[in-house]
C-alpha cells in the first residue's frame, strides 16, 4: 500500500481543513518545507490540493504547484478546481504525474472519460467525496460545498471496466478529524469496484489505521493532519 502525504495549498501556505471547512484551518507553515520533510523521509509520491482552486471552480495555484513538482523528486499528484481539458494539460506541463478530477466526474462523466482517454488511465485520478445519507454515500461536488446529485454506485456506473484506474475515495464526516477512518465505507468501494485501485482518505490517526485500510483492500491511504500533529512518523508508516 502506498502513502501519499498531503499538502493542502492555501494562499501560498500550507494547510489542513476540518471536514473541508474553510472557516476550520490549521495553518503548518512553508509547503516547500514539508515537501522536503516528505522526501527526506522516504516518500515516492505526494498529494497537493489547491483549496483556492477548490473553492472558486479553477486552478488558482497553478505557479507555486509547479514550482514544488519542480523541486522535489516525488511523483506529484495534485487536484483542486480543475474543471477543463486545458487544466490537466497546464498541471501535466508543469510535471505533475496524475491529475484528480472531481466535480468533472460527477456531473460531467463523459468528460472525464474523454480526459482518460487522451491522457491514459495512469494520469487521472477521480476523485469521490462523500458523504452518508438514506440513500447511501452522496458524493458532493464543487469543493464539497455541494451535492452532486448521484451516489458513490451511480458515478462508479458511469467508467465501464478497465476504463478508470485510480479513484480517491472520502469520508468527508472524518477528513481532518483524526477519528479512524470508514473502513465500511472502503469495503463498500471494494466490493463495487475491486478492480480500481483504491486511494482511502479521511481520519487516518494511528499506524494501526494504515494497516487496517490494507486489509480492507486499499492500494493507497492519503495521510495528513496525522503527520503533521505527530501521531506517528512518515518513515514509520512507510515501514508499515
Amino acid at each position: 500500500m502506498l502513502i501519499y502525504p498531503a499538502i493542502d495549498l492555501r494562499e501560498g501556505a500550507c494547510v489542513r481543513l476540518m471536514q473541508g471547512r474553510f472557516d476550520a484551518v490549521t495553518d503548518y507553515g512553508d509547503p516547500f518545507a514539508q515537501l522536503r520533510q516528505f522526501a527526506d523521509a522516504g516518500a515516492t509520491w505526494m498529494h497537493i490540493v489547491d483549496l483556492d482552486g477548490a473553492r472558486l471552480g479553477q486552478p488558482v495555484q497553478g505557479e507555486l504547484i509547479a514550482r514544488l513538482a519542480k523541486e522535489t523528486r516525488l511523483r506529484v499528484q495534485c487536484g483542486g478546481g480543475v474543471r477543463a481539458r486545458e487544466d490537466v494539460e497546464t498541471l501535466l506541463s508543469a510535471g505533475v504525474a496524475r491529475v484528480v478530477v472531481g466535480s468533472v466526474a460527477v456531473r460531467k462523466p463523459d468528460e472525464a472519460r474523454e480526459w482518460l482517454h487522451a491522457f491514459g488511465p495512469e494520469r487521472i485520478c477521480i476523485a469521490l467525496d462523500v458523504r452518508a445519507s438514506d440513500q447511501g454515500w452522496r458524493v458532493a461536488a464543487d469543493g464539497w460545498a455541494a451535492d452532486g446529485g448521484k451516489t458513490l454506485e451511480d458515478v462508479l456506473g458511469n467508467f465501464a471496466p478497465g476504463e478508470l484506474r485510480h479513484a480517491l475515495v472520502t469520508d468527508i464526516a472524518r477528513d481532518g478529524a483524526l477519528s479512524g477512518p470508514n473502513f465500511g465505507l472502503m469495503q463498500a468501494f471494494r466490493a463495487l469496484r475491486p478492480e480500481i485501485a483504491l486511494q482511502a482518505s479521511g481520519g487516518v490517526s494511528t499506524l494501526a489505521d494504515l494497516a487496517a485500510l490494507k486489509s480492507a483492500g486499499a492500494s493507497a491511504a492519503i495521510v495528513g493532519r496525522a503527520l503533521y500533529e505527530k501521531r506517528f512518523t512518515l518513515e514509520d508508516a512507510l515501514a508499515l
